[in-house]
């Protein structure tokens, strides 16, 4: 039986004629919507690098009137939350600002604790017309103290100790020897950390030992350049040094209001 050449093709392949395919262009209601979405895109981005560009600059007044305020050698890392910024400040207030602040020196003591880092989460901050001055509503903040700061600032070898909230105070002296004491570390009034129930743990605890000793630990020691409204709430002890947690509510910072 004769095949026509219609039939020659495969089996269930699709035939296409000679008419050329047309699409469509879009209808003018979707072009006006996808100019519409575009155009809202860029006012976006534009409202979005404006509003980083406030963020920028209240981050540096922020850091600015810190630095003024704590007296620090460098100016500290700054991060204000929240989008927009902008209405933030034209409400006169940022909600919340987390700051991080290092090597605060301390002075007027003679077993000076400069504090290691500040670590800051301020809520309602406002700022004055002087770049030295920052107000916050609430604060919440923790100063870290490395073991070798302390040691500096008491005179004595300080390092970690075996149980949580104490810590090992080594003293070496000429004639005497070296004698390992431990004592707990707690929060104290005015802002203090207190060295209390001392044990020795290694050699014999004689005069001159126990006369430094005492020299060093038997007074609570205040720290220093922290704002009067902030209030040292617990001391913990970690691997690498003292971890003090503070808590304010309507904090200062400036020069004359850090303890002396």
């Amino acid at each position: 039986m004769h095949q026509s050449q219609h039939d020659e093709g495969p089996v269930g392949e699709p035939h296409y004629g000679d008419a050329a395919l047309h699409v469509s262009s879009p209808a003018p209601r979707r072009r006006r919507r996808i100019i519409a979405v575009a155009s809202l895109a860029v006012v976006l981005a534009g409202a979005v690098a404006v509003d980083r560009v406030a963020a920028a600059r209240a981050e540096s007044r922020t850091a600015e009137a810190f630095q003024e305020g704590m007296a620090t050698p460098q100016r500290p890392s700054v991060h204000v939350s929240g989008f927009p910024v902008l209405t933030q400040l034209a409400e006169g207030s940022l909600r919340h600002v987390d700051i991080t602040a290092h090597d605060i020196p301390a002075s007027g003591t003679t077993r000076p604790l400069p504090v290691t880092e500040l670590t800051v989460g301020l809520d309602g901050l406002k700022t004055s017309g002087s770049a030295g001055e920052a107000r916050a509503r609430s604060v919440e903040a923790t100063a870290f103290l490395s073991y070798e700061d302390v040691s500096g600032g008491l005179g004595l070898e300080v390092s970690q100790g075996d149980e949580p909230g104490r810590v090992d105070v080594r003293v070496d002296l000429p004639l005497v020897g070296e004698v390992t004491v431990s004592t707990a570390v707690s929060a104290a009034g005015g802002n203090r950390i207190a060295f209390k129930d001392v044990r020795v743990t290694q050699g014999e605890l004689l005069p001159p030992v126990k006369a430094l000793l005492e020299r060093a630990l038997e007074e609570p020691v205040p720290l220093q350049n922290i704002p009067e409204e902030l209030r040292l709430r617990s001391v913990t002890t970690t691997k690498s040094g003292i971890s003090a947690r503070f808590t304010g509510k309507a904090v200062t910072f400036h020069p004359s209001s850090s303890s002396k």
